[in-house]
């Protein structure tokens, strides 16, 4: 399963009940956080997560209201004891924006490790959790996130019998080792039945409507997209300033064909943003006007509650 939360959910600057938009997932044990703006560390705490558990931080580009929070949240870590390191991707330029946060966060006792996202798709894997970084069509370098978690395949006793697999070999197998035995070579194949669906969640804010997620991030069980504006007259200033309006994020998500769509990095001008609800959902009824601390557990089908 990935459990999601939308810490934040505010743009360019944070609001007295609206923190900046930062994204914390969680699977099989491991935390990861996507952006970083002032007060994500205090999001964190407010929602019940411990900020020493994150193990890696995806920046989907350099704006402050994405990395201001970064200083604190590193020193924060370092004084509950942290001493694991903690790996940070982003775009290219990485390395030289953290010669400046280390002039302010000067004592952090674990290691950092950077590494510098560059070209149009880039695809990585962290702890068995696929992740595609989109290049997005912002004012600056951006990267727009698909996350996809595998499920794993149900062992085949019947099928390990039929093709004669030795019974001691059946759990390394299960496991996706290869195997030489007596002359013969074995595959996890061999005792593994058909593959099942897995799990996909996108996150792509401060960015024109990338088409290209129609066909990488289709059918998406969850979709996190930017509702800078609300308002549809706004839609050339959202050009200008390579954002997307609610309209334009949920006509793409209605293409995508999502399960589901969270708006997010909502302007400081917009106060309430479900007054657009019912005009949303007359383009993608699964539209979810989000707030601070949304919060989605997503499941493998037929898997319990």
């Amino acid at each position: 399963m990935l459990d999601i939360c939308l810490l934040g959910t505010g743009g360019t600057v944070p609001l007295p009940n609206r923190w900046l938009t930062s994204l914390l997932v969680r699977w099989n044990g491991n935390t990861l956080l996507v952006d970083c703006g002032e007060g994500t560390q205090i999001a964190i705490h407010q929602h019940g997560y411990s900020c020493k558990a994150i193990d890696t931080i995806l920046l989907t580009h350099f704006h402050t209201d994405h990395t201001a929070g970064l200083p604190g949240l590193l020193l924060t870590m370092a004084k509950s004891e942290r001493t694991e390191a903690v790996t940070i991707y982003g775009p290219k330029g990485l390395t030289e924006v953290f010669e400046g946060i280390y002039k302010v966060a000067r004592y952090i006792p674990f290691e950092i490790k950077l590494v510098e996202i560059d070209g149009p798709q880039i695809d990585f894997e962290i702890k068995g959790l696929k992740i595609k970084a989109l290049h997005a069509k912002h004012s600056v370098p951006c990267y727009a996130y698909i996350f996809e978690l595998d499920r794993t395949r149900k062992f085949d006793k019947d099928k390990a019998i039929a093709k004669g697999v030795p019974m001691q070999l059946w759990g390394k197998l299960q496991k996706g080792n290869t195997i030489e035995f007596d002359g013969k070579i074995y595959t996890p194949d061999d005792v593994l039945g058909e593959s099942r669906q897995g799990l996909k969640m996108v996150y792509a804010t401060d960015t024109r409507p990338l088409d290209e997620l129609i066909t990488l991030a289709g059918n998406a069980d969850l979709y996190i997209g930017e509702g800078m504006y609300g308002d549809p007259e706004k839609i050339e200033k959202a050009s200008l300033n390579k954002h997307s309006t609610m309209q334009e994020t949920a006509i793409l998500a209605k293409k995508m064909m999502v399960k589901e769509l969270w708006f997010t990095h909502y302007s400081p001008s917009i106060k309430d943003p479900s007054v657009y609800e019912d005009v949303i959902h007359q383009i993608f009824a699964q539209a979810v006007i989000a707030k601070d601390g949304q919060q989605k557990i997503l499941r493998f089908i037929d898997e319990g509650e």
